[in-house]
């Protein structure tokens, strides 16, 4: 590493996940900074956006299992923008200076919390010209997430539904179903009706003035190609959904209310009352080429990012009580440093 570059850091750690991330996180302001290793790059980190699974893995991974496969005291975030500052023995395609965002494909030791992150450099991307720092902050889960829970299932023409829509996944699900071709309906809250018609969705369904999910997309008669559920709510959403979604279709299962969700809609067979529909869990696949994808999106203009809050790098905590409050309007960021 260069002289220039510090020996300890500002970072925000959690040294346990019992009762929850947020009870256990605190600011460290001399964190020693991690050394890149040969595939590695090390990054100063100018803009993290916080996702769901920033708090959720950590607290599923408790005790011994968080040590072994998070490594504690760890800092919590995924998704970044930063500046490469060191590179690893190995690395050819980054440099010293370069902007570049990416994630990480599950919580680390080294999260985006902090002044300096080291991440592998096959995960990552330079920042495409014209790319907003904070912008190209916000994709890497989240963007991915409803690149890859689209692809390859979907085509011009099909008809899409997407339950929770007005969220960071499901902002960027309906703007690139809307680029594939497909007619999008969408659930989302009064206030997020606009929101969601601004990002492309051709029907929006209040959930609020509706007495119930279910019943209201039986009564519509459409029959959907495919089905996005970022809620994991109401429950019976997916048992039902034979009535509303084609045979071959699939119903992929992005995010969730409980563990008791996911587990009770996969593990009860059709033949005792269960879904009559294939079943996915969606499970997340970081790539380079994909950040690479949703990086050209950005640069083309067929993909915005709709950020709902910006906090200072000292205020992370009330990020994430913005985050898990449940009423984010897409992404909420936090400011590390000056570009």
């Amino acid at each position: 590493m260069s002289n220039q570059i510090p020996t300890s850091m500002k970072a925000w750690l959690y040294n346990s996940t019992t009762g929850g991330l947020k009870k256990n996180i605190h600011l460290d302001t001399s964190r020693i900074l991690p050394s890149p290793s040969p595939q590695e790059v090390l990054v100063q980190v100018l803009v993290a956006s916080l996702n769901p699974a920033d708090y959720k893995v950590p607290t599923i991974a408790f005790g011994l299992a968080a040590k072994l496969i998070i490594g504690l005291p760890a800092s919590p975030g995924m998704d970044f923008c930063g500046r490469v500052v060191a590179t690893g023995s190995d690395v050819t395609q980054f440099e010293a200076g370069q902007l570049v965002f990416g994630c990480h494909s599950r919580p680390v030791k080294f999260g985006s919390l902090a002044e300096y992150m080291t991440v592998s450099a096959g995960l990552i991307a330079a920042l495409p010209n014209c790319v907003r720092v904070r912008d190209a902050a916000s994709i890497g889960i989240a963007g991915q997430s409803a690149l890859q829970s689209l692809s390859g299932y979907v085509k011009a023409g099909d008809k899409v539904f997407i339950n929770g829509g007005s969220g960071g996944c499901g902002l960027f699900a309906i703007q690139i179903a809307k680029n594939i071709g497909c007619y999008v309906t969408t659930t989302c809250s009064t206030r997020n009706v606009e929101l969601c018609r601004a990002m492309g969705a051709d029907d929006v369904i209040d959930y609020t003035s509706e007495e119930d999910l279910v019943s209201t997309l039986r009564k519509r008669g459409v029959i959907y190609d495919h089905i996005l559920d970022h809620v994991g709510l109401p429950y019976d959403l997916y048992f039902q959904c034979h009535h509303f979604l084609k045979h071959g279709g699939v119903f992929v299962q992005v995010g969730g209310s409980s563990r008791s969700m996911f587990m009770g809609r996969a593990g009860w067979p059709s033949f005792c009352g269960g879904g009559k529909r294939r079943y996915q869990i969606f499970f997340f696949a970081n790539t380079q080429e994909h950040v690479v994808a949703i990086g050209d999106m950005l640069q083309k203009g067929t993909l915005k990012v709709n950020v709902d809050s910006e906090y200072s790098f000292d205020d992370a905590e009330k990020a994430f009580d913005r985050l898990c409050s449940g009423r984010a309007r897409g992404k909420v960021l936090i400011r590390v440093a000056e570009p």
